[in-house]
């Protein structure tokens, strides 16, 4: 069997750690090492050694064993494998729902649209590369449109997303070697808004510009 650190060193933690302690060394490591946010190669490696240390010390029973045994249970079996069973921690609960809103967006109210991005190409002289300059350019921006005041629907015909009760983001559950992480993703039924536009603005189509 290959050599496993102590799960109180992987956590970075004494062994008379309390449960808050646990939990905030196991906050700050996940967020760290989490594979959609860390990009060092082993991210993913760590980050499954730290959910199995949390997992053990954040529960009474299997840390009086692991202080007791070490990673051998009684038998010579590892420890780490419980019998091959899966940890389950709730991500969303420990992490905070922020920590998931960085990537797929938090918010779960229709407002107006924002537009897509305006790439201006602007030609400048060499010494002003070096030097610096500021200059003034003239845009066209496109408006808001006044018919739907830029929500895209008609008469403010919006409903609530029945696939997301309205929250813009589903909770979802994966297998990630030996745990089940429950991960929150954007709805895909409404894009992540939380709402669905039931009839469209004639005027602008339902872009919410013009």
């Amino acid at each position: 069997m290959e050599d496993k650190r102590d799960y109180y060193e992987v956590l970075g933690v004494d062994k008379s750690a309390d449960d808050k302690e646990l939990k905030n060394a196991f906050r700050s490591l996940a967020r760290k090492y989490h594979p959609d946010r860390s990009t060092e190669d082993d991210a993913e490696d760590k980050f499954k050694e730290i959910q199995e240390a949390y997992a053990v010390l954040s529960d009474p029973e299997k840390r009086q064993m692991y202080d007791r045994f070490g990673h051998n249970q009684p038998g010579g079996s590892p420890f780490g494998g419980f019998g091959g069973g899966s940890f389950n921690i709730n991500l969303e609960d420990i992490l905070g729902g922020d920590f998931f809103s960085s990537f797929f967006g938090g918010s779960s109210r229709r407002s107006r649209n924002r537009g897509n991005d305006i790439i201006v190409r602007y030609s400048i002289n060499l010494e002003s590369v070096f030097q610096g300059t500021s200059e003034e350019l003239e845009i066209e921006l496109p408006n808001s449109c006044e018919d739907c005041d830029g929500t895209g629907a008609e008469n403010g015909d919006i409903i609530s997303c029945s696939n997301c009760g309205g929250q813009g983001r589903i909770r979802a559950r994966q297998q990630v070697g030996p745990f089940v992480q429950d991960v929150i993703r954007d709805c895909p039924t409404c894009s992540g808004i939380g709402q669905i536009i039931k009839t469209k603005c004639k005027s602008c189509k339902g872009s919410g510009q013009q």
